[in-house]
């Protein structure tokens, strides 16, 4: 068995399998786990509210350290929550919005 596929016999009579993917269940896992947090969610609604947003907006306003802010907006950069632009010496943090909307249909999907 690869580490990475997990083979089901649904079906034996028809000798039909269902193979599940884990690496990308892993994945998916770790980006709803980027979401899934509190600080994260609260990091997202000010970048939302502000529009755009340097780092350093987000720790003042937040009372977070830099090294913090910096880690948790990493996870939402990895996971693509967020997208950054760079003007000259700052870069400025916004929401990417298509994504959220791929992540509310998917865990629609998931529910229903």
């Amino acid at each position: 068995m690869n580490n990475y596929m997990l083979t089901l016999n649904t079906i034996p009579e028809k000798g039909e399998a269902l193979q599940v993917d884990l690496l990308n269940v892993k994945k998916a896992s770790l980006i709803l786990r980027a979401i899934n947090h509190k600080l994260r969610q609260q990091i997202l609604k000010l970048i939302d509210e502000q529009g755009k947003i340097t780092v350093t907006e987000i720790y003042v306003k937040l009372r977070l350290e830099q090294s913090v802010a910096s880690q948790h907006l990493a996870i939402l950069r990895k996971a693509g929550f967020v997208r950054t632009e760079r003007d000259g010496k700052f870069i400025y943090y916004t929401v990417n919005t298509a994504r959220l909307e791929e992540l509310n249909k998917f865990t629609e999907s998931l529910l229903n």
